[in-house]
């Protein structure tokens, strides 16, 4: 499993980020091959002569993946920064719709009562969904002695509403016949803020464990019980300090030896949460957007063997008309270059997985074209 998760001390560190000048510099993960391929990148990348700053906000599951972008970003166009803070997906959505950010980074796509709120703030235009960064949800857990644990979705949504309560539950033992699934009290849990990994981690109990998961989805946590914290990377804090936890948040965030569950689905073998499966279930997915929208439907059910279905696409929100004269260049060249083949490659060194090159065409050519 690729687990070169960017470091989450910044996190904590830096607060609102401003990347190039603090969450930038806490990516050791990212190894040496990293560093090469940045370099490499710097080169490429057009600034179009833009300066100044840029004030972006929403989903902390690419949190790690705009930290990698801005390093190498900044080290070219050294008269820009942007200034990105991991508030969350319905933070950053309702931050946009404010006219306090230049773009937001949302899990889910525009709803289309934000679409049409939107045109508020874009002038003459609309807000719009580009897929920019893709990637598993990690299901992480910590159970002593237990190194591997496979779980079905049934046995996921009733661990998540509070129905199974202990590891050794005869519906785990019955998934895991060779581990030592200890008599231990399961501690879920859940986001605090509004998510779009919440969205996505309940669309997928939805489609897959329907009779398990009563639920209608979205943003905000709903199911009873559990215990809540803040952001990917308070949960990820929750994991790895609390036996008997579990919980659901971007790959990247599962570091420091935090194991991750495989998810049982049709194929023989159970699906492993990496880079390789989650890109293997996106390519399935489909435009579902209209005009210069470029959202996403996803399939929670791929038919390829290895491909793990709980996914995600993150998106950059920004208006297709109407952006703000003195950010738009700054917007334009830093959205071109995290599109771009250079851009994408950064990806499977943060534990992501890049988005498929016919829909990252589709959108290079829709930022070449924002006004």
């Amino acid at each position: 499993m690729n687990r070169r998760a960017l470091a989450l001390g910044a996190l904590a560190a830096c607060g609102a980020l401003t990347l190039t000048a603090c969450g930038s510099d806490d990516n050791g993960g990212t190894g040496a091959s990293a560093g090469s391929s940045s370099a490499a990148a710097t080169s490429a990348i057009d600034c179009g002569g833009a300066k100044g700053q840029v004030q972006a906000s929403g989903s902390s599951a690419q949190k790690n993946a705009i930290d990698a972008w801005v390093k190498v970003y900044g080290q070219a166009c050294k008269d820009v920064q942007i200034n990105y803070n991991p508030t969350g997906s319905g933070a950053g959505i309702t931050a946009f719709l404010q006219g306090q950010t230049a773009f937001a980074g949302s899990d889910s796509p525009l709803k289309p009562e934000e679409i049409e709120q939107s045109r508020k703030v874009c002038s003459g235009g609309r807000a719009i969904d580009l897929p920019m960064v893709g990637g598993p949800i990690a299901v992480g857990y910590n159970v002593p002695g237990v190194d591997s644990l496979v779980l079905d979705p049934p046995t996921l949504a009733k661990i998540f509403d509070g129905k199974i309560t202990h590891w050794n539950d005869e519906a785990i033992e019955k998934l895991n016949p060779d581990a030592k699934l200890p008599d231990l009290k399961i501690q879920a849990f859940h986001r605090s803020d509004e998510s779009g990994t919440t969205d996505n981690f309940t669309k997928y109990l939805i489609a897959t464990a329907k009779a398990d998961w009563p639920y209608s989805g979205g943003k905000a946590w709903q199911a009873e019980g559990g215990q809540s914290a803040q952001g990917s990377s308070g949960l990820a804090q929750q994991v790895k300090q609390t036996a008997g936890a579990i919980s659901y948040f971007e790959l990247s965030y599962a570091s420091d030896g935090i194991k991750t569950v495989d998810l049982k689905t049709a194929a023989a073998t159970p699906a492993k949460a990496t880079v390789e499966n989650a890109t293997k279930a996106i390519a399935a997915a489909k435009v579902t957007g209209t005009g210069k929208d470029l959202a996403l439907e996803l399939d929670y059910a791929p038919q390829e063997d290895g491909a793990y279905p709980l996914t995600l696409v993150t998106y950059e929100i920004v208006c297709d008309k109407g952006n703000k004269p003195a950010t738009l260049p700054a917007v334009k060249s830093f959205l071109s270059y995290i599109a771009s083949e250079d851009g994408q490659k950064q990806l499977a060194d943060a534990a992501y997985a890049p988005i498929p090159e016919e829909i990252a065409a589709k959108v290079r050519a829709t930022v070449a074209d924002l006004s």
